[in-house]
């Protein structure tokens, strides 16, 4: 049985929400963030990424970065830009970009369903960024981005969230600098909080789809601070962390997609007959977005071709193995261009679907001698891989859209 329960959110006033709101704080640079909110003191950048408010080249892990974080965002609070609610609510939070929507519950999950494996992941984490993001909420005493989850769909919570929006005005309701519609509604009748916790409880398990590094640290902050507090209830809101829950058919998931700097030592001939011992190449008139699992698209010496793997040359009842970045790592990149473990390699860079396959093209005209352009992973491979308790390869997924910092913040 999962818990998820209603907060007393921290958010931002209608007037100011969408100047606080901002992207996540890993998808950008400290240079990008700092250019990003250079006109915007309200910026949740702010917050999440206080290194842009301190000299140019502070190290983001210097313990003066937390200290301008908790600054920054005791400051939003003081001013009024943000202001905690007066009781516990279910929000909803609503993204609609290129005209697909996926609307989402904005909950507290609880740690021990994470600890106890009801809430599932299919990413391995870094310690590093697992250290910044704990220092970060340790800091801040609260979880200020949210976990991104999906569970397979309930019809019942999928008609509790279209009723509602359709009677309610929202919080919130303003476009992006990205180009996304970001709607927001406060779900204040008890009776519905009750039937929205009701119906979670009921669910076999959520499944992290993004944000595992912001999960981790949240339930090590809970872990710190029970072992803190001996005597706790399990009641405190330290054991609970912020998450915005979607059903799996209304999500998107983008290519995530390859470049590397060299051929290891092979001129381009030799590269390509290595590459056709595995798949079937031909060539191709214009950028491949390849369409069908288990075909690729490659960028080599202002030429795409497509590539398509061959039969038995992946297991088929390994969920991992017949992802296609598994094959492509395995068939391509590992035993041709000496890639071994893609998190490490240095030269090796990875391409979010957002940014076309055009973005492919300038990598290799710049600094990259060959591009590969994948087929998007399924929420369906993602959700029957953590089933089986396992881990995807790196970079397999890309969500769009990204939710926003700064809505709501959960405090424990």
């Amino acid at each position: 049985m999962l818990t998820v329960r209603p907060f007393r959110a921290i958010r931002p006033t209608k007037e100011y929400a969408a100047r606080v709101a901002a992207l996540p704080y890993d998808v950008m640079n400290s240079d990008e963030a700092r250019a990003m909110a250079a006109d915007n003191p309200h910026s949740f950048l702010h917050v999440d990424k206080a290194e842009i408010d301190l000299p140019p080249g502070t190290d983001p892990y210097d313990a003066t970065v937390y200290e301008k974080a908790r600054e920054n965002y005791a400051n939003l609070q003081s001013n009024g830009i943000l202001k905690q609610d007066e009781e516990s609510h279910f929000y909803i939070y609503r993204l609609t970009m290129d005209g697909r929507a996926q609307t989402g519950i904005v909950g507290c999950p609880s740690a021990d369903d994470y600890i106890e494996g009801r809430i599932k992941k299919h990413e391995l984490t870094r310690a590093d960024k697992e250290a910044d993001r704990i220092r970060h909420v340790d800091a801040l005493n609260a979880n200020t981005g949210p976990i991104f989850l999906t569970h397979r769909p309930d019809a019942a919570l999928e008609q509790i969230k279209s009723d509602w929006t359709a009677k309610h005005a929202p919080l919130y309701d303003f476009m992006s600098v990205e180009g996304v519609r970001n709607e927001a509604w406060i779900v204040d009748d008890a009776r519905v909080i009750a039937n929205l916790a009701q119906i979670l409880a009921g669910m076999d398990a959520l499944y992290i789809a993004d944000g595992h590094h912001r999960c981790a640290s949240a339930i090590r902050v809970a872990r710190m601070r029970r072992e803190a507090n001996p005597g706790y209830t399990g009641d405190e809101e330290f054991n609970y962390f912020l998450a915005v829950l979607f059903s799996s058919d209304e999500l998107r998931i983008l290519d995530y997609n390859r470049v590397v700097r060299d051929l290891n030592g092979l001129d381009g001939d030799a590269f390509l007959a290595r590459v056709g011992e595995r798949f079937d190449i031909t060539t191709a008139d214009s950028p491949v977005r390849p369409e069908h699992p288990h075909v690729f698209g490659m960028y080599l010496k202002n030429r795409w071709y497509r590539l398509t793997a061959r039969p038995l040359t992946w297991k088929d009842t390994d969920p991992v193995a017949r992802l296609d970045v598994s094959i492509l790592q395995d068939n391509l990149l590992s035993p041709i261009l000496g890639v071994e473990d893609p998190r490490t390699n240095a030269r090796i860079d990875f391409i979010g679907g957002i940014r076309g396959v055009e973005e492919l093209e300038k990598r290799v005209h710049a600094d990259m001698a060959v591009a590969f352009s994948l087929h998007p992973t399924s929420v369906d491979e993602l959700m029957d891989i953590a089933d089986a308790g396992q881990v995807m390869p790196p970079k397999s997924t890309w969500f769009e859209p990204k939710l926003l910092s700064g809505l709501f913040v959960h405090a424990l």
